[in-house]
């Protein structure tokens, strides 16, 4: 399930990440989730056999409106600018079919399409996030069962913070990360500064601990 705003630079990317899995039958069905793209998002989505559920803006919004949709026994959320990378089959398979799987959810693990020193550290920043706290973000992807996934309400429809908002319901016991690699496009930490943006992520993530309201701090985020 992949939630798309303007997403026609990335999407492709992202979709032929998924074929292989599609043409093993791993992945029944991928559904686009867009929220009124004018770029041709929708179109690049339809010709890749995807199927688009067309609603409101607003990623959490949009992620619940794809999961609503789905109906496979396991959902795998996606972010439109994030590919999977090869062999991410062999560690969802080897999860979905452990003991106790209907009760775990999985994200992969965080790289950025940059040979740059600053994604280097970006990356090793996010595995101590992840180590430490188990907050692994959207752009990790997030793959769970629809039992689970209906157990702690799915996601809420949330102007930001949704990923955070889901994983803490889901909890550290439940929650692995894969060492498969989920690629991020590093398109706007180039454009806003490694830094910069890294600096903003980390006041956002503290505004939510400390209880300020999402659209608060989409507000501040924007």
């Amino acid at each position: 399930m992949i939630p798309t705003l303007n997403a026609a630079a990335t999407l492709d990317a992202t979709l032929r990440s998924l074929s292989a899995a599609r043409e093993e039958g791993l992945v029944r069905a991928v559904i686009v989730s867009d929220g009124g793209s004018t770029d041709g998002t929708a179109e690049i989505a339809d010709a890749a056999g995807a199927r688009v559920e067309r609603g409101p803006p607003g990623r959490g919004r949009q992620l619940a409106a794809g999961a609503m949709a789905a109906r496979s026994p396991w959902v795998l959320f996606l972010h439109a600018d994030t590919r999977l990378a090869a062999g991410w089959e062999r560690t969802a398979r080897e999860l979905m079919a452990d003991e106790g799987a209907q009760g775990r959810a999985a994200a992969f693990s965080f790289a950025l399409d940059d040979p740059s020193i600053a994604a280097r550290v970006l990356e090793w920043l996010v595995r101590w996030r992840c180590r430490i706290a188990a907050l692994p973000y959207g752009d990790q992807g997030l793959l769970m069962s629809r039992e689970l996934y209906d157990e702690i309400g799915g996601y809420r429809p949330m102007p930001l913070m949704e990923d955070v908002d889901v994983v803490r319901r889901i909890g550290s016991s439940r929650l692995v990360i894969l060492p498969a690699k989920a690629v991020t496009s590093p398109a706007r930490y180039r454009r806003e500064g490694y830094v910069r943006r890294g600096v903003r992520n980390l006041f956002c993530l503290a505004l939510y601990f400390l209880g300020v309201t999402p659209g608060t701090i989409a507000r501040f985020y924007r």
